[in-house]
């Protein structure tokens, strides 16, 4: 089972047309990311990754409550302990 955290694309490295790469920040960890087979992402951007690629881009509202949803279930675990 993969949990694929959203993330944000901070630039895109096209220099290799073959192999568009992008610096993706998920949570304040920045993680190089395969983006080729995605269409028309960009800049500001939110994807989900898996294993290196891109899978999926999803919208800033969907990816900012999966991000505040994990904090939630995070906390709630810390104050169990």
């Amino acid at each position: 089972m993969c949990l694929a955290i959203p993330g944000k694309i901070l630039s895109i490295d096209a220099s290799v047309p073959e192999l568009k790469m992008a610096r993706v920040d998920f949570g304040g960890v920045i993680k190089n990311v395969c983006v080729q087979w995605l269409e028309s992402v960009g800049e500001g951007d939110y994807i989900l990754a898996h294993a290196g690629m891109a899978i999926s881009q999803v919208d800033e509202q969907h990816a900012q409550q999966t991000l505040a949803d994990f904090e939630a279930i995070a906390q709630s675990l810390e104050t169990q302990q």
